[in-house]
């Protein structure tokens, strides 16, 4: 694009010269990502916890009572694609948002897991990183 110009908008960089835009995320490959697509608001999902950050959403095949997905707006391919400058996001993620949504789904006080699945054999189905937060019932051992 001539005359292009990057800003940042909600963990994306738009390119735009003033009169059209793409997105980073699309113009690098991203735009697949389902993930994306949710927390763009392209793809409707049953939101319980959402920042600038981060959005929280239920599961669709939920495992538990309460089954939430935990992701960043910014894509990141799984916790192997976290970088340095992702610290403060990582940090956020684990001691603000979980524990947020933890005490709002009641399940902070009688316990919950949370899994985090990487790559192939951990049977990671999105390639966006991804929290689940489960709870509401007693987990097993050992999970799989």
């Amino acid at each position: 694009m001539k005359g292009t110009i990057w800003r940042k908008s909600h963990g994306a960089f738009i390119m735009g010269d003033g009169e059209s835009k793409v997105e980073y995320k699309e113009w690098f490959g991203m735009s697949d990502c389902i993930f994306c697509k949710i927390a763009q608001k392209e793809i409707p999902s049953t939101v319980v916890y959402e920042d600038e950050q981060v959005v929280a959403f239920r599961d669709l095949q939920p495992q538990a009572p309460e089954h939430v997905l935990v992701i960043p707006k910014k894509h990141v391919e799984s916790v192997l694609g976290l970088q340095q400058e992702d610290k403060d996001l990582a940090a956020h993620i684990l001691v603000d948002v979980l524990p947020e949504i933890a005490k709002q789904l009641g399940v902070d006080a009688s316990g919950f897991r949370l899994v985090v699945n990487t790559g192939k054999d951990g049977q990671q189905t999105v390639k966006h990183l991804h929290f689940h937060l489960l709870g509401g019932r007693s987990m097993q051992w050992p999970p799989g």
